[in-house]
């Protein structure tokens, strides 16, 4: 009787410890299903694939816990209501530009790229070990958006153009596509900017719509090419030297998954973000090549009076950015102090080693 009591008791316990046990059985095997939309045409080079990158290894990393599935610009959406896709939750991911927000929160616009600004490496370090992260979180936050850095195309190109640039009054009348603080730089320099998808660059530059276009680099520029309705490639992309990509995520859908999962979906953006810049550094010079031994591009250097001037002008065009509010300021001041204690650094280190290696 006594062992009979002891195996009914030690059922009894099994179940009840079974009973505590299950639900975490339960949670481990529970799968969420997410859409990530994107800025960009469906598998473009080092954008759109930067975005199956990340979404692949969300799923992978979690064991397919999470299944995210991409739709690239006009699959399911416009490439531009992406915010509000992430925000309103149609959407538990997106992947863009952080400038193309700036009519919903202007200050975005600092953590995508600033002219004259942080370079990729320094970039990234503003945001994991100088405060930058925790202010881009600050400013989505009113939107339900957790922000995440996704990838960088490192220092862009200044543009394709069907004119060439001898002096800043070259640009007055010229209508190019150019988001951002460079497009309000180009501007006050006289110029008409328009802020399209770069699905529809090509087409506008051959209809003439466009005078002008930047969009990346020669990886990218190449992919579409641009060489075959714009004569002349201009160099250095003083808007653009260090463009962040990120990863838009949906508070809602992250705070509902367990602490594990939310790790692995930040670790992946990190892993993301570092693979981009590896995979553009790489790309670029090869693309370059291809470029200007195969297509005979006239690749440019802008005059140092036009890039003088549009180095003033930016000046004066994030400052008023910064006067707009107290977080535009807060933000203002951390990036700008930032840069200033790096470039001392870096004067002495990159730079001072890039000289030696060229003499």
């Amino acid at each position: 009787m006594k062992r009979r009591d002891f195996i009914q008791k030690a059922g009894v316990g099994s179940l009840a410890a079974g009973a505590l046990i299950a639900p975490n059985i339960v949670n481990a095997a529970t799968q969420f299903k997410w859409k990530m939309v994107t800025a960009w045409p469906k598998n473009f080079p080092g954008l759109g694939t930067n975005a199956n990158l990340l979404a692949k290894m969300i799923t992978e990393m979690s064991g397919g816990r999470i299944k995210v599935k991409v739709y690239g610009a006009k699959e399911l959406l416009p490439a531009f209501e992406v915010f509000d896709a992430v925000s309103n939750g149609t959407a538990e991911m997106g992947h863009s530009g952080a400038y193309y927000w700036k009519g919903k929160a202007p200050a975005a616009q600092f953590f995508s790229a600033i002219p004259f600004g942080l370079t990729a490496q320094e970039m990234n370090a503003w945001l994991y070990y100088g405060g930058g992260m925790e202010l881009w979180r600050e400013l989505y936050k009113p939107f339900g958006i957790i922000p995440a850095a996704t990838g960088n195309s490192g220092v862009q190109m200044a543009g394709w153009f069907n004119r060439e640039i001898k002096t800043i009054d070259d640009l007055k009348g010229l209508k190019m596509r150019m988001p951002g603080l460079g497009g309000e730089v180009l501007r006050r320099a006289g110029g008409t900017t328009v802020n399209m998808p770069g699905g529809e660059l090509f087409t506008s530059l051959q209809s003439g719509a466009l005078d002008a276009t930047e969009w990346v680099g020669p990886y990218n520029d190449l992919a579409f090419g641009f060489y075959k309705v714009a004569k002349y490639y201009y160099y250095p992309g003083w808007h653009e030297p260090g463009s962040t990509m990120e990863a838009l995520i949906n508070e809602k859908a992250f705070n509902a998954l367990p602490k594990d999962l939310q790790e692995i979906v930040l670790t992946a953006c990190k892993a993301a973000n570092m693979d981009m810049i590896s995979e553009y550094t790489a790309r670029n010079n090869q693309a370059l090549d291809t470029l200007i031994n195969k297509h005979k591009v006239k690749v440019l250097p802008l005059p140092d009076d036009v890039l003088k001037t549009l180095k003033q002008l930016s000046a004066e065009v994030v400052l008023e950015l910064a006067a707009r509010d107290a977080l535009s300021k807060k933000i203002y001041d951390s990036v700008t102090q930032f840069r200033t204690q790096v470039t001392r650094w870096g004067s002495i280190s990159e730079q001072a080693f890039l000289k030696a290696r060229s003499l």
